[in-house]
């Protein structure tokens, strides 16, 4: 009886025990697939891939995700609904991945891997189209001009500081350039520490460079000039032109061909605004258009007061380095280094101001000044040169080389390097057909004083030179402005 009461037991506890093993709960495992195609990002550019995961609905899972060649954001964290979104930047190019690891609470987990195609960042970005709608050129890019381009009325050009902007070769009508057309805008507002630089394809100066602070060109002479066209700023504002003897109020800019409706320049207003030109070199332009027809390194036609430029320079170019056809703009800070033909030139009653300058080694005039073509501005006051600091070249023409027509006020101007007695100052006794003529003002030639006289066109021994105009040395201008940022006082020119 005894015996029959154990086995009953016991089989009792058999039967209770193998219920409870079939109690225990079975879990199904979590899942996790990747996408089936390749991401593929640029080289710095941020991203994100999305994962589909199952997991049983009776508990919860976690994920962990880790970047290969790339930097995860979200890098954990809970897992809710059927995906699973992780977002990251790429780092360098070539491949790389993101690993996700999704866990249960039951401690199950799957993987599973999103391959990620990363190429190189392209730092060359060539325009080819002219700009009708706001942009903006960014200085992580260099920005190669493949044609004449043109920032069209109603649109404004912003470049940042430390910008790079090349100009590929080309010719006559097919001469690269910059065009700021009437009623168009540049906003190019670089710094001392990042200046914006218009240069040449062949120039191999890169984004690095200026980072760093190395501005010279690395393969480049200052002197090699023609190899792209260059900077054209055009306006609203008066201009002295004429056609037939009959005063007209607006032309074609020089080295635009006239099939370009762009190259319109002039108008009735002033006070117009072009934009903001602050620490811009422009370097190994000119290219000709056309026999004895270049591109100034910049040219200002027709732009009006409310334009600001400031802290400019022109380097290597084939002709003028800068050139103003009529127009108020003010202009502070400019430098000329190598100017091909004159080194400031001024047209049309230009009536604005040209404030602390320097002019180093022109091959032409190192000014060449014109006034009224037509009957507008013949009895105003016309322009200003004040504070300059000129060094002349043995090749050179005239130092101020101005005509009967000059509205000019001349002033605190030093000249040296003078070789030859006809890199003078023309017209001091010119009867001047317009109204005010031309004020010298405390201009100074370093020449031996008994031989000041030869170097003022139509003066003689006798003759009475202007108390003005004297020999001996001064240090009106403060070329302290151009440290840093520019070319010329790199290469230490500028003394």
């Amino acid at each position: 009886m005894k015996k029959l009461i154990l086995n009953t037991l016991l089989g009792t506890l058999i039967l209770l025990s193998a219920c409870k093993k079939e109690e225990v709960p079975v879990f199904t495992a979590p899942t996790v697939s990747g996408p089936s195609s390749v991401t593929s990002l640029v080289a710095g550019e941020s991203g994100k891939v999305v994962f589909n995961v199952s997991y049983d609905s009776k508990l919860q899972a976690n994920f962990t995700a880790t970047g290969t060649n790339v930097t995860v954001s979200n890098a954990n964290g809970t897992v809710s609904g059927s995906t699973v979104e992780i977002n990251f930047t790429t780092s360098s190019d070539g491949a790389g991945a993101v690993k996700l690891v999704v866990t249960d609470s039951d401690g199950k987990r799957a993987e599973a891997t999103a391959v990620i195609q990363i190429t190189k960042k392209s730092t060359e970005q060539v325009v080819t189209s002219n700009i009708t709608t706001n942009t903006t050129w960014t200085a992580d890019k260099v920005w190669i001009l493949g044609a004449r381009i043109t920032v069209t009325a109603g649109a404004t050009l912003t470049i940042q500081p430390g910008t790079i902007i090349k100009g590929q070769a080309g010719a006559g009508a097919n001469a690269t350039a910059l065009l700021i057309a009437r009623g168009g805008k540049i906003n190019a507002a670089g710094t001392a520490t990042k200046p914006i630089i218009f240069t040449s394809i062949a120039d191999e100066l890169s984004i690095a460079d200026v980072a760093a602070g190395k501005f010279a060109s690395p393969n480049l002479s200052p002197t090699v000039n023609g190899l792209w066209g260059g900077l054209i700023v055009l306006g609203k504002a008066k201009i002295s032109a004429s056609s037939a003897g009959t005063q007209i109020n607006e032309v074609q800019i020089e080295g635009i061909p006239t099939s370009d409706p762009n190259g319109l320049y002039g108008g009735s207003d002033d006070a117009d605004n072009s934009g903001v030109l602050k620490y811009i070199s422009v370097r190994h332009g000119g290219t000709e258009i056309g026999a004895g027809n270049e591109i100034n390194g910049i040219t200002f036609g027709g732009v009006g007061s409310g334009t600001v430029v400031e802290n400019i320079e022109v380097i290597g170019n084939q002709d003028d380095g800068i050139e103003w056809f009529g127009g108020t703009v003010n202009c502070k800070n400019v430098v000329v280094w190598n100017a091909g033909d004159d080194g400031l030139d001024t047209d049309q009653a230009y009536r604005g101001t040209v404030e602390n300058f320097a002019i180093i080694t022109a091959l032409g005039s190192s000014f060449e000044l014109d006034g009224p073509e037509g009957t507008y501005g013949v009895d105003l006051s016309g322009h200003t040169f004040n504070k300059g600091f000129v060094v002349t070249t043995g090749s050179a023409g005239n130092c101020i080389d101005n005509d009967a027509n000059t509205i000019v006020n001349l002033r605190n101007i030093y000249a040296k390097g003078f070789s030859a007695t006809t890199q003078n100052i023309t017209e001091v006794f010119t009867t001047y057909t317009t109204t005010s003529g031309i004020v010298f003002e405390n201009i100074k030639l370093d020449v031996p004083p008994a031989d000041l006289w030869k170097y003022i066109n139509g003066a003689t021994v006798a003759s009475t030179i202007p108390s003005t105009i004297t020999a001996g040395t001064a240090a009106y201008a403060d070329l302290t402005a151009f440290n840093g940022w520019s070319w010329t006082a790199i290469a230490d020119k500028l003394k």
